[in-house]
């Protein structure tokens, strides 16, 4: 592992995680908990198989990231973050939201897996009804689903179809996004080709956003 050598605390972090990909298998293991190797490869698009194993080993031997051996029926190795990996949460949030601006500017055809979005989500989402029944909402983006969940004051966002949610949102990424932290309302993100199935209050509950046109006066 390459060093800075400087005695500073920015420095040090940066001997750790500053190296390509190493921050963003962070960030799959902070969405993702534990996972095999595959699947940590399958999110990140671009990197090397052979350039993925250094990164894991590097950040292993700084006891950032874990093995673990899962029994039967999953029978194989588990990369999980150690508690000292799981301290980056707010550092990776941060960073999400000072990069969120470009996203807008970025290219149609970069990379994108749906269970990006748990991070964001996690961060903009709030229960803006806490005394009002549970609900949810399913997120689908091409193949791959996301749940939101309301109850009592906390939202919960998990991967995976929640199996007869309130509501359901499919579009692709921009459009969803721009939705679920309030950058779109209901209409201008069908406008835009988002199908929404469900009451659009769900909607409303989770995103302080309009959900629709004004009211005339």
């Amino acid at each position: 592992m390459r060093s800075y050598k400087q005695s500073c605390g920015v420095a040090k972090a940066l001997d750790v995680i500053g190296d390509r990909w190493s921050l963003l298998i962070v960030r799959e293991l902070l969405i993702r908990e534990a996972c095999r190797y595959t699947d940590l490869r399958d999110g990140l698009p671009g990197i090397a198989t052979n350039l993925l194993a250094d990164r894991v080993r590097d950040l292993e031997a700084a006891g950032v990231v874990a093995r673990e051996h899962a029994p039967a029926p999953i029978a194989a190795t588990l990369i999980r973050l150690t508690d000292r990996g799981r301290e980056l949460q707010s550092v990776v949030l941060l960073l999400g939201s000072w990069g969120a601006p470009w996203l807008a500017e970025a290219p149609a055809d970069d990379c994108f897996r749906a269970h990006w979005l748990l991070m964001p989500l996690r961060l903009h989402l709030t229960d803006h009804a806490p005394d009002a029944p549970a609900v949810s909402m399913e997120i689908r983006i091409g193949g791959e689903a996301l749940t939101v969940e309301a109850s009592a004051g906390a939202v919960r966002v998990r991967l995976g179809a929640s199996g007869g949610a309130d509501a359901v949102a499919s579009g692709d990424p921009r459009t969803v996004l721009g939705l679920m932290t309030g950058r779109l309302d209901l209409n201008a993100a069908r406008a835009a080709g988002l199908d929404y199935q469900g009451d659009p209050r769900v909607l409303a509950r989770l995103v302080r956003a309009p959900v629709g046109p004004p009211s005339a006066p």
